[in-house]
């Protein structure tokens, strides 16, 4: 916040190179060099308005409209949409709890065709809160190998929120994936920067240019304020990052707790993020207590819980799965003492059709 205001105070409001400011794109390639062991040049940074859009840049520079993207469910409510906007076609591999929502190599062997383009990987996930552990994205990148025409984009955004000893494996940093592979992150998760719009892709030097022909016809650079803020958060240290990750850590264990006492939820166990998406599909053809309304999916579960209860949550379809609903633990204690409380009560008081 200090950055930014001194960035405003001083004049730095203008234009800056459309790829963003060489200070930020030299510290985004120190960050990759120290937290994830791969060598980047500034050229082959692009900083964007968020992470969002160096995805959208992505499918749009590599894509063609005969093209199939894939992507495993539970995924980013935008991948599909992403993809169908650039004319291609999004591929969805579902994914189970049981085996922690991450897509195996034999689902992936089976997913891919002539036209795949490119595969979306988000790890940690949102919405399932899912970390693949090393030793899986390596049997990944083994199937990858035998098709080299399937580039990779990993959604890292939430890489610095992990628990219990899970940690996060850049896809670019697996053996022979780093020419195939580009690197997605920014600054609104783990620097709890949201407002601030400010994410970056680290790609191939030919796939970067390719983003920044997008880029430049789409917003320009990022806000220069932002980018100013961006640079003092990467100097910054990890101290209130590791705050951040204590404070979430009991609250997603309240809320896991919380979801146990609940007869018939399924929830695999989150190892990233601050969401959890527990199965509720049990409760599926139940009535409302006044017997006006069935449960039949998910967007009707969550419409109900918000109106006779003022709880709001993500209804499973919009990510892939209508089994479930999301949670987030982002927010005070307090709060999501209550919303557990009367989750809890709106579950139990369906009745049978």
């Amino acid at each position: 916040l200090k950055a930014a205001e001194v960035a405003l105070r001083t004049g730095k409001t203008y234009y800056t190179s459309s790829v963003g400011m060489i200070e930020l794109r030299e510290e985004v390639c120190k960050k990759l060099k120290r937290d994830n062991g791969l060598d980047y040049t500034p050229g082959q940074v692009v900083c964007s308005n968020g992470a969002k859009q160096s995805i959208m840049q992505l499918v749009t520079a590599l894509v063609s409209p005969s093209d199939q993207v894939i992507i495993p469910a539970p995924y980013w409510t935008s991948y599909p949409d992403i993809c169908r906007m650039a004319g291609c076609d999004p591929v969805i591999v579902r994914t189970e709890a049981k085996d922690d929502y991450q897509m195996s190599p034999a689902q992936l062997e089976a997913a891919i065709t002539p036209r795949t383009r490119a595969l979306i990987l988000c790890s940690p996930s949102n919405p399932t809160g899912s970390v693949y552990p090393k030793e899986k994205l390596e049997a990944l990148a083994k199937v990858l190998e035998r098709h080299p025409r399937v580039f990779v984009i990993s959604d890292e955004i939430y890489e610095y929120i992990t628990y219990e000893g899970a940690t996060h494996t850049s896809f670019a940093s697996l053996p022979h994936m780093y020419e195939r592979t580009a690197v997605v992150n920014g600054f609104s998760k783990g620097f709890a920067m949201t407002g601030f719009r400010l994410g970056y892709v680290a790609a191939p030097l030919k796939v970067a240019k390719l983003c920044a022909k997008v880029q430049g016809q789409i917003t320009s650079c990022p806000c220069s304020i932002s980018q100013h803020a961006g640079v003092a958060a990467l100097r910054m240290g990890m101290k209130p990052v590791k705050e951040m990750i204590q404070d979430f850590s009991a609250k997603r264990q309240y809320v896991l707790d919380s979801l146990n006492k609940i007869k018939g939820v399924i929830c695999a166990r989150p190892m990233g993020a601050f969401y959890v998406l527990p199965q509720i599909s049990a409760y599926y053809g139940r009535m409302t207590p006044d017997k006006k309304q069935m449960i039949s999916d998910s967007t009707a579960f969550c419409k109900h819980l918000l109106s006779e209860y003022k709880v709001a949550l993500v209804p499973g379809i919009g990510f892939g799965d209508d089994r479930c609903i999301r949670i987030s633990y982002a927010g005070a204690m307090s709060d999501l003492e209550e919303a557990m409380t009367r989750l809890k009560k709106c579950l139990e008081s369906l009745v049978e059709a």
